[in-house]
């Protein structure tokens, strides 16, 4: 677990912090490089094919090594290719169109790489070893973090690349070396044994794995046709709304979620039509993707799941809307990447260590619900810190004292977080439902991360900063209710 910890590490940052260093060194605008974090939506909607990854068997591949292990090679083969597309690359003189492909191909495969291993994790061994099994799993990708973070950026300064002399070799290179490093992963993929309950799993016909597929396929075409009809008169309903609210970029955020919620009606719409016809399996579709959610609500109500599901989907949104610009901010301040890879990737690792111990241990003393609040306020006041680092500039002990206590809060709430979310799930569904709650934590707070970069070039960063704070101030009103409604004992 500490190896496929490393695998599954390395290719968030190469999406994130990496690239926007590399882009921004490139000449990219600000604006444009935080719209790369969409790229790594995949990690918001892997739910979608999480289901796919649980019951389908790939040819080959699946007889040889397994139902696990042959989804885990396919997903680490793919990560690497992704990021030797990236690589091969220059975005300062080949445009962004086929860097943001092979982004979205890297955060994809990385995705299901992250679906595989925890279900891995969850079937290869007894509930009394899982604590173990996933404090090693998060130990190893925080080092995949700080490989693919403090390294990439200590390579490509290494090789000579920096914000005033731009070098596309220096880059190159150091992503040819991440692409090297996913070699961890694999070989322990090749050694490890598949997990004895998929050992003695029942396979379904040929056929109906192919209507599961196909029926998938269809969904996925229609929320992508959707998207693609829409953009010009989701243009024009932002124009029109700019001007009822005097807000472009509220407006944008309302016109997406709107277009987003259109798109999933047409896939889930899609879906069923298919679903009429008998060469779909409707009991596997039904245990696939139907019996997940029926079980969560059933166990919990309508009232509290929906107020659970709020709560999933919001508790993060401070920390990764702030994160999405933070390399460029601390770039933008003057600091240099050695700077960055030692105070923010290597030392920060360190304080994120030191929170999840310290979140950890709290959480059996106190409960989770009382540290999930303080980790929720730990979050939004320390973006307060970022005003200040913004006020003062190029000031190296402000930037450990930030640091420091930034990670030391996302540490420690990550820690109770992790608690609450495998509190909500049953064992009976856990890969799939832990898809959903893991895909529903990042993906509205990376869609407003996506426009940071606009709006610090609208309002500067302190009062980015500011805001930042004060969107994380409803999480703690949702954490007051569920802990009135929701005792961990009951799930």
């Amino acid at each position: 677990m500490l190896f496929f910890g490393i695998a599954a590490g390395l290719p968030l940052l190469l999406i994130f912090s990496s690239l926007s260093l590399w882009l921004r060194e490139a000449g990219v605008e600000r604006a444009a490089v935080t719209y790369f974090s969409w790229a790594a939506l995949g990690y918001s909607f892997k739910f979608v094919w999480a289901p796919l990854v649980d019951v389908i068997p790939l040819p080959l591949l699946t007889r040889t090594l397994g139902r696990r292990r042959a989804w885990l090679l396919l997903a680490q083969l793919m990560v690497v290719l992704a990021i030797i597309l990236m690589a091969l690359i220059d975005p300062a003189s080949q445009g962004l169109t086929l860097m943001a492909l092979a982004a979205v191909l890297l955060g994809f495969s990385s995705a299901t790489q992250d679906v595989v291993i925890d279900a891995y994790r969850i079937e290869s061994a007894g509930e009394e070893y899982q604590a173990l099994m996933s404090a090693t799993y998060i130990a190893g990708y925080r080092i995949g973090m700080l490989l693919a973070g403090a390294g990439a950026l200590f390579l490509a300064s290494s090789f000579g690349s920096t914000l005033e002399v731009y070098d596309f070799t220096a880059w190159q290179m150091a992503y040819f070396s991440m692409a090297g490093l996913m070699l961890i992963g694999i070989v322990t993929t090749l050694i490890v044994d598949e997990p004895v309950v998929n050992q003695q799993r029942a396979a379904q016909p040929a056929w109906d794995y192919a209507g599961l597929f196909v029926t998938f396929l269809v969904a996925v075409s229609g929320f992508i046709a959707s998207f693609a009809l829409s953009s010009e008169l989701a243009s024009q309903l932002k124009t029109v709304l700019s001007d009822v609210v005097h807000n472009h970029y509220l407006a944008a955020i309302m016109v997406e979620m709107l277009r987003f919620s259109v798109a999933l009606l047409v896939a889930v719409m899609l879906g069923r039509f298919c679903m009429r016809f008998e060469w779909v399996n409707q009991e596997l579709i039904s245990r696939s993707y139907i019996e997940p959610i029926q079980d969560f609500f059933r166990r919990y109500g309508w009232s509290l799941a929906w107020l659970l599901l709020a709560l999933v989907g919001l508790y993060r949104i401070s920390d990764i809307v702030l994160g999405v610009i933070a390399n460029v901010f601390y770039q933008d301040m003057g600091f240099t990447k050695p700077q960055i890879a030692t105070v923010v990737k290597s030392f920060g690792l360190f304080m994120t260590i030191l929170g999840g111990f310290l979140g950890g241990i709290l959480a059996v003393r106190f409960g989770v619900m009382r540290i999930l609040f303080l980790g929720a306020l730990m979050s939004a006041v320390t973006n307060l810190l970022f005003m200040m680092l913004a006020g003062m500039g190029n000031d190296l002990t402000m930037l450990y004292v930030v640091i420091s206590a930034d990670n030391l809060s996302a540490g420690l709430a990550s820690a109770a977080f992790i608690a609450f979310l495998s509190s909500l799930t049953n064992i009976s569904f856990t890969a799939v439902q832990y898809a959903i709650f893991s895909s529903l934590m990042t993906l509205l707070p990376k869609m407003l991360g996506g426009y940071s970069g606009s709006m610090v070039e609208a309002m500067g960063y302190e009062w980015f900063f500011l805001l930042t704070a004060l969107i994380g101030l409803p999480v703690l009103l949702l954490i007051l209710f569920a802990a009135k409604r929701f005792n961990l004992s009951q799930s």
